[in-house]
């Protein structure tokens, strides 16, 4: 009968010491407040709290004397608009991506469990007598 071997987790860290999680979590709240105060004053020319570097890279460029090549296809009317379409293509993205993983996980998965099932029954064959293999030491 096969063994079932349980994996257990190096906690060494967090057993010594009941204190790191919480000064890790004081830690990531004080690092997201600096974020905050800090990063709300400087704004660009716009009054945008955090300007994107396409944009600052298209000023440079125009500056520059850079004309575009191209046209834009489709502007979005507003901000806002711009923003939700990114985000659903975004989701759309993470959703592929999130299904080849979990379709290549699953086909992993279940080659091992049809090879664990094989060898299972050869196995169980084997113990009781039942195998179609001829013995090696039979001679012909």
């Amino acid at each position: 009968m096969p063994e079932k071997s349980v994996h257990k987790s190096d906690t060494s860290l967090t057993k010594r010491s009941k204190w790191v999680t919480p000064v890790l979590i004081i830690l990531l709240i004080a690092i997201f407040v600096i974020c905050m105060v800090f990063g709300g004053r400087k704004t660009t020319h716009d009054g945008e709290g955090f300007g994107g570097t396409d944009d600052a890279a298209a000023d440079a460029a125009e500056e520059a004397g850079a004309k575009p090549w191209i046209e834009p296809i489709f502007e979005p009317s507003s901000g806002e608009v711009e923003s939700g379409l990114f985000a659903m293509q975004a989701a759309l993205g993470a959703g592929i991506v999130g299904y080849a993983l979990g379709r290549m996980s699953g086909r992993k998965r279940g080659a091992e469990e049809a090879m664990a099932a094989s060898d299972l029954s050869d196995a169980t064959a084997v113990e009781a007598g039942k195998t179609n293999a001829a013995p090696a030491n039979r001679i012909a």
